[in-house]
């Protein structure tokens, strides 16, 4: 299998076209300067996302087929719903088919997502 490595200032912000992702959410974060790494994209079975969010962006309500895990590394969100609030250096494992949307707090959100899968988005709100 071997090692994969990846140097942060070598990989590109990536541009959204893909079909796992729904225009409108792509549309979001393009006027908002939100925006997003792929690190990892299947190197030894894992996906890894570095994503930037400005305040008070809101993911809608959606659930992916893959379970995922949210690493808050800087900034922060309230979980849509009346869920908790994260900040930095929490973390939260979602379930596949789990539905789940954010609002960033004041400071924004920087923030890994890590999959076994390339997963695809369902908005469910």
């Amino acid at each position: 299998m071997g090692a994969f490595f990846r140097h942060f200032d070598e990989i590109d912000w990536a541009v959204e076209s893909t079909a796992a992702t729904p225009a409108e959410l792509i549309e979001a974060a393009r006027a908002t300067g939100a925006r997003r790494k792929r690190i990892v994209t299947g190197e030894a079975g894992f996906f890894m996302n570095l994503s930037e969010m400005p305040a008070g962006f809101t993911v809608p309500l959606h659930a992916h087929d893959h379970d995922e895990l949210l690493v808050v590394l800087a900034g922060g969100c309230t979980m849509l719903g009346g869920g908790p609030t994260l900040a930095a250096d929490d973390a939260v494992a979602i379930g596949a088919h789990h539905e789940y949307g954010f609002c960033c707090g004041p400071d924004g959100m920087r923030f890994l997502t890590i999959r076994t899968g390339e997963a695809s988005v369902t908005l469910t709100g």
